[in-house]
């Protein structure tokens, strides 16, 4: 497996390379990085209809997410959202359906490609209130308690130090704000080719983390009330895993306990913090 710094850059790269293809072709990033296995047929295997919900553009579904978090996050008018992970703008245009034009919209991303084609679909729709800026999750670009509402679709697996992604969660979140996040997780232990094999970590599989494990980051970051909101076992198409295993390596990980799941999260900062944080550089934070 490659370190942080390269892993970083080959996820940049990946994504950017999505952002310059048309819609049609950007179905695969969860699924496979290999274009000549990925067939229209079985890459779409993570993302969830968008379509139905009010604010949605198809230009800005490129098919990368895992869930719907902006179906559960509980916005309200006038909301301050911050969208981590923001891509061609998807989550950030249904969110400002619900937040109105008293309401603000600001998506984070860290691929520069990702956020030119944000800001052309949000001029193109002629919005306001909402803004795209350049920056990575574990440093948000964002003062500390100016969101009232966080959300994320299938991104906080691709960042090494998930406790500094939560941390700076919990930073930039109001007290009282909350989250809605929607991610992916592991049930027992991956193979070890699937581990170290740097395309599956750019395809939201390796970057993965114990389900337990998961939960146990949020509520050490200090969040309250933790629930799961929605869950969906992924089924990882044989072409793509025989990439990595062999015939009997990949019996062996159908037949155990091994799972891969989808899932969508909520979590509340405290009005109140108790733990006496005196900043960003502070241990409980």
């Amino acid at each position: 497996m490659k370190n942080e710094l390269e892993l970083k850059a080959m996820v940049k790269e990946k994504y950017g390379e999505i952002a310059s293809q048309d819609g049609g072709l950007n179905k695969s990033s969860c699924c496979a990085t290999d274009s000549d296995v990925c067939t229209e047929d079985i890459c779409n295997i993570m993302s969830d209809d968008y379509s139905k919900l009010k604010g949605y553009n198809p230009d800005a579904d490129l098919g990368l997410g895992c869930g719907l978090p902006t179906e559960f996050a509980k916005m309200k008018t006038g909301d301050t959202v911050v969208d981590l992970g923001s891509g061609a703008g998807n989550d950030c245009f249904i969110a400002l359906s619900a937040v109105g034009l008293t309401g603000k919209v600001i998506g984070i991303d860290f691929t520069e490609k990702m956020i030119d084609k944000a800001r052309q679909n949000a001029e193109k729709l002629q919005y306001n209130n909402v803004e795209f800026r350049l920056g990575d999750i574990e440093n948000i670009p964002i003062g500390s308690n100016k969101a009232d509402v966080i959300v994320s679709n299938c991104v906080l697996n691709l960042v090494a130090n998930k406790y500094k992604a939560f941390g700076e969660i919990y930073r930039v979140l109001k007290p009282g704000g909350h989250f809605s996040i929607s991610d992916i997780v592991l049930e027992g232990q991956l193979p070890e080719k699937l581990r170290q094999a740097a395309e599956m970590y750019s395809g939201c599989v390796s970057g993965a983390v114990d389900k337990k494990d998961y939960f146990k980051i949020i509520e050490e970051g200090g969040f309250t009330n933790v629930s799961l909101q929605k869950e969906k076992k992924i089924n990882i198409p044989d072409e793509i895993l025989l990439q990595y295993l062999s015939g009997p390596e990949l019996n062996g990980l159908k037949q155990g306990n091994t799972g891969i799941y989808s899932v969508t999260v909520y979590a509340e900062k405290p009005a109140k913090d108790e733990r006496r944080c005196c900043g960003p550089e502070s241990s409980c934070c």
